[in-house]
């Protein structure tokens, strides 16, 4: 009932979506994800989770809000959104969420998502979930770094923007600790972008290609 649903964040590349992209990259990728990232932190300034909040780009919501409207179960458009969340948690177990984490250099690993759901927010599809660590990690004193990223660069995610620069709220801390922030920009190595560049829409990019292309979220507290 879901296998293209399944496809879209099996994040597989298989061909419903034909969004044309401007920029370098004219066959990859084929769709965007908007992303905003809060640290959970606990009283002890104890990094516990990471708060994350998907937004697909308004063809990609198209496509699977209408699929959904055709499968035609009782529960109307919520249960299939929950359906639809529970499958898409599912596909990205084994790509570890999307998701590198490291603390000062050494990288962390998460426990299993069991909070999570998906919406209709402005005719956009939008995720959200909490990814726990597997352990809780002190920060203060450290750097932490991520990237959220589909290894083969078939969905671009960014994080949210404002006037062409990172919105406010796209990657916060929460609790006390005193903590700067920063976004870097991806800075893939031509040879990179030339491959992704070469990508038709039915071929499949080599694992991990994604990662030359992943904003990297950090975060320094004190």
């Amino acid at each position: 009932m879901f296998d293209n649903l399944q496809r879209h964040l099996g994040l597989a590349a298989t061909g419903l979506l034909c969004l044309a992209m401007s920029g370098l990259v004219h066959a990859h990728p084929h769709g965007w994800i908007d992303l905003r990232m809060r640290l959970v932190v606990d009283d002890d300034g104890q990094l516990t989770g990471l708060h994350q909040s998907w937004r697909m780009d308004p063809f990609y919501s198209l496509v699977v809000l209408e699929e959904l409207g055709q499968v035609g179960d009782d529960g109307g458009l919520d249960a299939a959104l929950d359906q639809l969340g529970i499958e898409i948690r599912d596909n990205l177990v084994p790509y570890g969420y999307y998701t590198e984490l490291t603390l000062a250099g050494e990288k962390l690993s998460f426990d299993e998502v069991n909070d999570y759901t998906v919406l209709e927010r402005g005719g956009r599809v939008e995720f959200i979930f909490l990814l726990p660590l597997a352990e809780p990690q002190p920060l203060a004193g450290q750097t932490l770094r991520y990237q959220v990223f589909d290894p083969t660069y078939y969905i671009e995610m960014v994080h949210e923007e404002e006037n062409r620069e990172p919105a406010d709220d796209a990657l916060l801390v929460g609790g006390a600790l005193a903590c700067e922030t920063r976004i870097r920009p991806a800075d893939p190595d031509p040879e990179k972008v030339m491959q992704a560049a070469m990508l038709d829409v039915d071929d499949a990019a080599e694992p991990g290609l994604g990662r030359h292309f992943a904003e990297t979220g950090e975060v320094t507290c004190r």
